[in-house]
């Protein structure tokens, strides 16, 4: 099913942003008609480095923005009205979301579909079935898939939450069904912290989200966070690229990130893909995706966790090991291209580390500011993924990540 574009809308910004660019670029010198970068932005990102490099540029308001918290509620990215905008205006035909604003936001694939436009990701319908944890899970068993004891769907009352957690055991963890980036997540070790822990996961979770939902799961613990990075066609093929370990967190954010999993066997590792590809066929699954576990080393456990429905900060340690590109393929699938033959076999390792504009004298809060001074390593086997240059401004409006 041929569903070619050439004007393609970024939505979104900085480093993510700057991936997709070079990988545009990179694809039209194979291309008889290239494709057209068009960078949407915000006022105080004018002259950012993403808006500099892309072919046309769409300015989607006034500046106003999220707190010096990195929260983006009230970025430009996430009003509906201002992206519908920019894309008749624009005149794209095709919307690539990266990771984070609405990447997973299925009304926003249904905007798309509702204005002809490509949505470079999956259907909402399956972004909805894997987006939801509860969901998720429930696909998850149907297919095999190894999960850990939870509630078996969405908990409303503390009674519920007490019932679900006697037979749970505890330690356990309040998860929101939606979402993510650590958000509406409680640890729970006794009963005497159900009730508190439970309003204030749905409290954290509707503001977040708009969703209160949450469930409970068993806490795994001490274990391994790894995680499937999958592509499929829509088509019926579907590949799972490589397996990466994100052990390394921070407030429940990745901050280190490794292909492959030191602790994982080959076989282990088999039937991690092989799993990961049942669920994105079972689906209907086209695109990116990331499938994610919890392994206990001691016991050699696996348990299913959640979906990420887009590509994932953590993608360029795949690329690294397998010599795909996941940004091309995002492209090529959505166009209507097939996945030939099998995933190449992943060689060697690589490591990833965030690079964050934060203050460390004061506990890490993002530093918003010109950046007077920027020198990366260069050489071999280094691969450096920015989205500013030495004099840019980082906007106190977004997450401290640059790099």
């Amino acid at each position: 099913m041929e569903r070619s574009f050439h004007r393609l809308a970024i939505v979104n910004r900085g480093e993510a942003a700057m991936r997709a660019i070079r990988a545009v670029r990179e694809l039209n010198q194979g291309l008889e008609r290239p494709i057209t970068v068009i960078a949407l932005y915000t006022e105080p990102e004018r002259q950012a480095m993403f808006v500099r490099e892309a072919d046309e540029a769409y300015c989607l308001d006034d500046g106003a923005g999220a707190g010096g918290d990195g929260v983006e509620q009230q970025s430009g990215y996430l009003d509906f009205a201002a992206l519908e905008r920019a894309l008749a205006s624009t005149k794209a035909d095709a919307a690539w979301v990266g990771w984070g604003f609405v990447a997973e936001q299925p009304e926003f694939a249904e905007l798309c579909a509702r204005l002809g436009i490509v949505f470079v990701g999956p259907k909402s319908s399956a972004m909805r079935l894997l987006g939801d944890k509860v969901e998720a899970k429930r696909l998850a068993e149907k297919v095999g898939l190894p999960v850990a004891p939870w509630s078996g769907g969405a908990v409303e009352t503390v009674a519920e939450a007490r019932e679900h957690a006697e037979r749970i055991g505890y330690p356990l963890l309040i998860k929101a069904a939606a979402g993510g980036g650590g958000r509406g997540i409680r640890r729970v070790d006794g009963p005497e912290q159900l009730p508190a822990a439970l309003e204030s996961a749905r409290s954290e979770a509707r503001n977040a989200f708009g969703d209160d939902s949450v469930l409970l799961e068993k806490l795994i613990e001490p274990a391994r966070h790894v995680e499937v990075q999958l592509i499929a066609d829509g088509q019926g093929s579907a590949w799972a690229v490589g397996i990466r370990d994100c052990s390394l967190q921070r407030r429940n954010q990745k901050v280190i990130e490794e292909s492959r999993s030191p602790v994982l066997s080959a076989d282990r590792e088999r039937e991690l893909g092989d799993a990961a590809v049942r669920l994105a066929l079972e689906a209907g699954y086209r695109g990116a995706a990331t499938v994610e576990f919890l392994y206990q080393t001691d016991q050699d456990l696996l348990s299913f966790m959640e979906v990420n429905t887009r590509l994932q900060v953590e993608h360029p340690v795949t690329e690294a090991t397998t010599g795909v590109d996941l940004v091309k393929l995002q492209l090529e699938v959505a166009a209507g291209g097939r996945l030939e033959g099998d995933p190449p076999t992943p060689v060697g390792h690589a490591i990833e580390a965030r690079i964050n504009a934060e203050d460390p004298a004061l506990g890490f809060i993002p530093a918003p500011g010109r950046i007077a001074l920027l020198r990366f390593p260069g050489g071999p086997g280094i691969r450096i993924d920015a989205g500013v240059s030495e004099g840019d401004s980082i906007p106190a409006q977004f997450d401290s990540m640059i790099a």
